[in-house]
Parts: structure tokens; C-alpha cells; sequence
């Protein structure tokens, strides 16, 4: 008997299509996206102050959600663990999306890596146009 064959037969169910389903429940969370109208403020690192991201939040859709930016590489994207979760502490006490944004950005020292840039909470069109920005700087 040759125990060196690779003439093994192949599990059919390695060739199945694996699709994700998100169960039901879990802790409330605010939307990731909306076409509506938005305001935002830029998130800083506090060794530097360069640009790590943008927290968003409209009221239309119960929508608000931290967008990393590209060229801040992993630190950008690791200073979202803090804002998203605080942002599902938001949601979990009930509170819109607008208020969860002026919480945010009246703290000007958070826990994280990123904090407030004072004076950067704007307006944009939509989750979108944040997105956008987010990637071109």
C-alpha cells in the first residue's frame, strides 16, 4: 500500500460558498452609513498631531461611525477601537447621533491614541463625502 498517494479524496464542502450572516442581537449600534446630511470632526494623534481620521454622526438615519484615513496607515485605523466604542456607549444610553458627536468632541482628552482637533467640527452632504476625504488626504 502506498501511503505517499496523492490521490486523497477532496471534502466536496471546501468547494462551498461561505457567506457571512450576522445573528440577531448584540449590543445597539448606530448605522455606518447614510446619503444624508452629516457633521464631523478631524481626530489628531497626541504625539504629533497628525490627521488619524474623522467621526461622523447624522440625526436622519441614526448614523455615525469613525472613518480611518488612508494615508495615517494602522495607527489611523487602531484609533477607531476607541472611538467606535465609544460611540456603541453612545447608542446603548439612548442618545442621537448629534449628541453623541458633541459628547465626543467636547472631550479633549479622551482615552486612545486621537483626540479632537478643536475647531474642526464641520458640516458634509453625507457619509460619503467624509469617506472621500478620508482617503484623499
Amino acid at each position: 500500500m502506498d501511503f505517499m498517494s496523492s490521490e486523497q479524496p477532496i471534502n466536496p464542502r471546501f468547494d462551498d460558498d461561505l457567506r457571512f450572516v450576522e445573528s440577531p442581537g448584540g449590543p445597539p449600534r448606530y448605522r455606518d452609513w447614510t446619503e444624508k446630511p452629516v457633521q464631523y470632526f478631524t481626530v489628531v494623534d497626541k504625539q504629533g498631531g497628525g490627521v488619524l481620521g474623522y467621526v461622523w454622526a447624522g440625526d436622519e438615519d441614526d448614523a455615525a461611525a469613525y472613518e480611518p484615513r488612508q494615508a495615517a496607515g494602522p495607527r489611523g485605523v487602531n484609533a477607531g477601537i476607541s472611538w467606535g466604542s465609544r460611540l456603541r456607549k453612545a447608542k446603548e444610553r439612548g442618545i442621537r447621533p448629534s449628541e453623541a458627536l458633541a459628547e465626543l468632541v467636547a472631550d479633549p482628552e479622551p482615552g486612545g491614541t486621537g483626540r479632537p482637533l478643536p475647531g474642526s467640527l464641520t458640516d458634509a452632504p453625507n457619509a460619503a463625502a467624509v469617506d472621500a476625504l478620508a482617503k484623499s488626504d
